[in-house]
């Protein structure tokens, strides 16, 4: 199969202000957040991407837009209703200090297979939908353009997440172990058997060995798939 690059967006006002943006219009990058979405672009520059899919929130889109400035080609520039942010409902414009006291919260962090957000979704559902869009887009691009292709998908932190937990066999009430910074890159490789999680939360090192060919399947002892350099968290 194809592989994927999840990115996610680059840091935003909200972000920086504490508060919880969800699907709110109008929440952008910060100088921030533009300057930690260039360093990502300047990473995927060597890796020539058949796609660039995003999430339709702004500041998914420009993050999407930086990346795509380094790109040579032309890559195809879907944006995916199903890998936008989680619906939090009446949750959406508060800030976390405040969230953090609601009975809600616990839940959210410890079981969030269990969590309902008033008047929005749950995380079940938002695993679900954005699972689902992730392995469809892969296979459809892999069938475009072969087993070597490579595309990157930009969305946000609990959608990520959430693909990188199913990716990892991992039930959705141990997501909150997976850190995901600010226009961090994280590398799924969907093999023929089962997915492979090549990185998680990077913010350096070369990428261009992805545009060469699509990683082995791995083999009794490891084999020999080529790893990024390890990156900080953002």
């Amino acid at each position: 199969m194809a592989t994927v690059i999840l990115v996610r967006h680059g840091r935003t006002t909200a972000n920086a202000g504490g508060v919880l943006a969800g699907r709110t219009a109008g929440v952008g990058l910060d100088d921030t957040g533009r300057a930690q979405a260039l360093r990502a672009a300047g990473r995927l520059a060597a890796v020539p991407l058949v796609a660039v899919v995003s999430s339709p929130l702004e500041r998914c889109r420009q993050t999407a837009e930086i990346l795509l400035a380094q790109q040579t080609g032309s890559p195809a520039t879907p944006v995916e209703e199903a890998i936008t942010e989680c619906d939090y409902g009446q949750w959406q414009g508060r800030t976390l200090a405040e969230l953090a006291t609601e009975p809600l919260w616990s839940i959210v962090q410890s079981q969030p297979s269990a969590a309902v957000f008033p008047g929005g979704e749950s995380m079940a559902a938002m695993q679900g939908r954005s699972v689902a869009a992730i392995r469809r887009l892969d296979a459809a691009f892999e069938a475009e353009h072969g087993p070597d292709a490579v595309w990157a998908a930009v969305s946000h932190g609990d959608i990520i997440k959430s693909v990188l937990a199913d990716a990892l066999g991992m039930h959705l009430d141990l997501f909150q172990r997976i850190s995901v910074g600010p226009a961090s890159i994280s590398i799924v490789h969907y093999g023929a058997t089962r997915p492979e999680v090549i990185a998680t939360n990077t913010d350096s090192g070369d990428l261009s060995w992805l545009g060469t060919a699509a990683p082995a399947e791995p083999t009794v002892g490891g084999g020999d798939t080529p790893q990024p350099e390890p990156g900080s968290r953002s």
